[in-house]
């Protein structure tokens, strides 16, 4: 078969990357002194890198991500000594499989929303579905305002996230009525599907958020006993980055741990 048949036959076959390979090959002396399962493995490769990289371009799409952050950036961009090796544990991923909850506070600015957008990213290369939002647009848009119909299918849409990031947290005093939804949203996940919360409110003053003390005991008690918890600590990362200096902290504990 001639060469642009071939290459032709696999566009048809919608293996164009591997289509692309093939013309590289072509074009390459070394390549053609390969053995023929060297090349096919050369060009099965690429065809399985360009889908890789598709899905994870989709997946990152979906997730709605508000900062374009990965693991590699927080390390490089947002240093934080300490114990890292939990965080790194954290970016591959081990713990959403077992569905547990990763809780990451700290004052304004020390970059909660940036290490969880890391986390959905790193989630989001391990094949997982991961769903950003914002617990105060939420509220103040009125998306958790219960329409006839429309509530059962919203919590079902996020039973399907793998990840779900809520940023946010606490940035506003819940009525009963938001205290109420959000308790059943983390009651449907809890179980089953991961989530991870970012707030500028450490969690032992959570239960000043809630309007009823029940309410807070019963959210706490999910979300908090057997959670990852990142502490962040230090000044602003818009003053350590324009500056360059690094000057925060990190201090980060294990499920059960203080």
């Amino acid at each position: 078969m001639l060469t642009h048949s071939i290459e032709d036959r696999l566009h048809q076959l919608g293996l164009d990357a591997m289509a692309a390979a093939w013309r590289r090959q072509q074009a390459d002396p070394a390549c053609l002194a390969l053995a023929f399962d060297d090349r096919l493995g050369l060009l099965a490769d690429a065809e399985w890198a360009a889908r890789r990289d598709r899905q994870l371009r989709r997946r990152l799409t979906a997730a709605h991500l508000r900062l374009t952050a990965t693991p590699e950036d927080w390390d490089t961009h947002a240093p934080r000594p300490g114990r890292g090796a939990t965080r790194r544990d954290l970016a591959r991923g081990a713990w959403i499989p077992a569905h547990p909850t990763v809780l990451i506070t700290g004052p304004t600015g020390v970059g909660q929303t940036y290490f969880a957008g890391a986390l959905g990213h790193a989630a989001c290369r391990q094949n997982s579905r991961v769903r950003y939002d914002r617990v105060a647009r939420w509220l103040g848009d009125g998306v958790l305002v219960k329409q006839p119909g429309t509530w059962t299918r919203w919590l079902r849409q996020l039973s399907r996230w793998d990840v779900l990031i809520l940023d946010d947290w606490g940035g506003q005093p819940f009525t009963l009525e938001d205290a109420h939804d959000l308790l059943e949203i983390i009651d449907d996940r809890v179980p089953t599907r991961a989530t991870v919360i970012a707030s500028q409110v450490p969690w032992e003053q959570w239960h000043g958020l809630f309007p009823d003390a029940t309410l807070a005991d019963a959210m706490v008690d999910r979300l908090v006993h057997q959670a990852h918890r990142v502490v962040l600590q230090g000044e602003s990362m818009r003053k350590i980055l324009s500056t360059l200096p690094q000057s925060a902290t990190t201090e980060v504990t294990t499920p059960g741990g203080e």
